[in-house]
């Protein structure tokens, strides 16, 4: 919402006007523009429905609304007490509204002077509680300093010290504090940390959004932008968010400068993928996550046998937008062609989402069209590595097939043998290697190659995290999933680093810190197994036994097969004596054999 009133020095002289000491309430929806853009007739049926429900709630709080424009809204109220709890209440209540994709209205409120003529509110006081709403993230609260002062004792809600912020058009800093009303504790802007900025240009890619009109297409929008943000990533001088943190704003309405603050990043890429029959479409505009400005924008039209041309080409206008020394040779090196069948690589972008959803059924799909993948291309190696790492995991889920173990080694050691320049490639085959295989040292090798060759991949780190620890270095791995978790700060699949470090502290004796990691882990990700062992050898370790045992109840409820022959079997751990101190925790909490 932009307003730049400004105060009485441009009225004229002889109208009337009144100056009074008010409450300010101003809102906006986040994202509107973007909204509007890809479903307007959708966007205005929900905003008027919203708009029913808030303009009901400023009544009842005794607010006058002054003005409105669009998503935006203006209304004065006469306690600070009545306007932020009336802000609270909205909220509350629209959370309950949204569902799908889901329209979120931003709300400042401040007390400070206003000039009121012909009913509308003018002035510094109004300008300051606007830039208040742009601070306040999707669907939260943010209120001055002044207004904390006057409810901060008197309403049933909870402050978080913004601190100074810096504003438009403003010369001091405005102090403020974002409103918990603890109706709904994890949505509010104080569990989004904002992030320090990297020391090199660092960027985020936004799922594109599908305008085929098909959404059966869905998968091949997604897929192209993954390997953009490959081919980004694979930049040394760049600083790339991974997928799984850039996915989570999928078809959310959400302001790209508060993308840029939980993500730690200065750029934010958002486009559009058309494709008709045989030909693509893709638009890509490159954002300045500080301001909001648009910094590049433009259009690739192509053939989708020319598609790997068409991802190349956005990764090099990109590139070139943030950081114009860098070479284009480097840019075009980080992009390598991963098969010449465009039908066998549509079954690969296809198997992405099964993978992705880590379950049993996502990864029974994903298995089916790895496996047509190579039946198109058999020399197709990274479907070859999603195949091999697939049937590894789905040995620790417990959801694997009689010769998993057997096949996931061969093709992982294909893998290794094909393909020594594609970083993703050798990061799946570096975790079978170190899991199922047990060769400690080629899964080194080829996890080291990997981050090498993608410095910017979360994966790679978490992967080698989980290589490192089965390789009985447990310090480098806890090292590594940091790292990993940094690039990818809001992965839903944080669950599986956070286990990674709880495992190694397990290797560590360090019980404590191993049950609360493994304790955050299970809360992040309660579908992963590995975090009900941490939790029960940590429990075993401090002689915890009783709650050992409910652990172990918990375990067994989730992965009713799970034996301790199975584990033995699986010991992927390179030092045996803790290995055998592993077992020997899930013996005594219960776990049968």
């Amino acid at each position: 919402m932009e307003i730049e009133r400004g105060a009485g020095n441009r009225m004229s002289p002889h109208r009337k006007v009144e100056r009074r000491l008010a409450a300010i309430f101003a809102a906006d929806v986040a994202g509107y523009s973007r909204l509007m853009e890809a479903d307007e007739a959708g966007t205005l049926s929900a905003l008027t429905a919203r708009r029913e429900i808030m303009d009901k709630l400023i009544d009842e709080h005794g607010g006058r609304i002054a003005n409105t424009a669009g998503d935006s809204i203006l209304a004065e109220f006469p306690s600070a007490v009545d306007a932020v709890q009336c802000a609270v209440d909205i909220q509350d209540r629209l959370e309950l509204e949204q569902e799908g994709r889901r329209l979120q209205f931003r709300i400042g409120v401040h007390v400070g002077d206003v000039v009121v003529r012909n009913g509308d509110l003018l002035g510094d006081g109004v300008n300051v509680a606007a830039r208040l709403q742009e601070l306040a993230f999707p669907g939260s609260v943010c209120v001055s300093e002044a207004a904390y002062a006057y409810v901060r004792k008197l309403l049933p809600v909870t402050f978080s010290d913004l601190g100074p912020q810096r504003v438009k058009n403003m010369e001091e800093p405005v102090r403020a504090y974002a409103v918990k009303s603890g109706h709904h504790p994890s949505t509010g802007p104080e569990h989004a940390k904002t992030l320090p900025l990297p020391d090199k240009p660092s960027i985020a890619v936004l799922p594109f959004t599908n305008l085929s009109g098909d959404p059966e297409q869905e998968y091949f929008a997604d897929g192209l932008v993954e390997d953009i943000i490959t081919g980004l990533s694979r930049v040394r001088s760049f600083f790339v968010i991974a997928r799984n943190s850039s996915f989570t704003y999928k078809g959310r309405a959400v302001d790209v400068r508060q993308i840029s603050r939980e993500l730690g990043v200065h750029y934010v890429l958002e486009g559009s993928i058309r494709k008709v029959s045989s030909r693509v479409r893709i638009v890509g505009q490159l954002i300045d996550g500080m301001t909001g400005h648009h910094v590049w924008a433009d259009r690739f039209d192509g053939d989708t046998s020319d598609i790997f041309e068409l991802q190349d080409r956005v990764t090099e206008s990109v590139v070139g937008a943030v950081e114009p020394s860098i070479r284009l040779e480097e840019i075009r090196l980080a992009h390598n062609k991963p098969t010449s069948s465009v039908t066998a690589y549509d079954l690969y972008l296809r198997a992405l989402p099964g993978f992705y959803r880590m379950t049993q059924e996502g990864f029974a799909d994903a298995r089916k069209l790895t496996n047509e993948a190579l039946s198109v291309d058999p020399g197709f190696t990274l479907a070859k590595a999603l195949g091999a790492y697939i049937r590894s995991i789905s040995v620790s889920q417990c959801w694997h097939e009689p010769d998993d173990i057997r096949v996931a080694i061969r093709m992982a050691r294909e893998v290794m043998a094909e393909a020594r320049e594609d970083p993703t490639s050798l990061r799946f085959a570096a975790q079978v290697l170190a899991y199922s295989a047990k060769d400690y040292e080629a899964a080194l090798s080829a996890i080291e190659r990997s981050l090498f060759l993608n410095p910017n991949s979360a994966q790679s780190y978490t992967s080698s995290g989980w290589v490192n620890t089965h390789a009985s270095r447990p310090l480098i791995g806890i090292d590594h999933f940091h790292k990993a978790m940094r690039l990818s700060p809001v992965d839903p699949e944080k669950g599986i680093a956070l286990s990674g470090i709880g495992m190694c502290y397990l290797m560590l004796e360090q019980f404590e810190d191993a049950l609360k990691w493994g304790e955050t882990a299970l809360r992040e990700m309660p579908g992963y197994g590995s975090s009900y062992r941490v939790v029960i050898g940590a429990l075993v370790g401090l002689g915890r036994l009783d709650e050992a045992k409910v652990a172990a109840d918990r375990l067994m409820e989730a992965f009713p097969t799970y034996t301790l022959t199975l584990q033995r079997q699986i010991n992927p751990w390179r030092d045996q004596v803790f290995g055998q101190r592993y077992l020997d925790a899930l013996q005594i909490a219960g776990i049968p054999e």
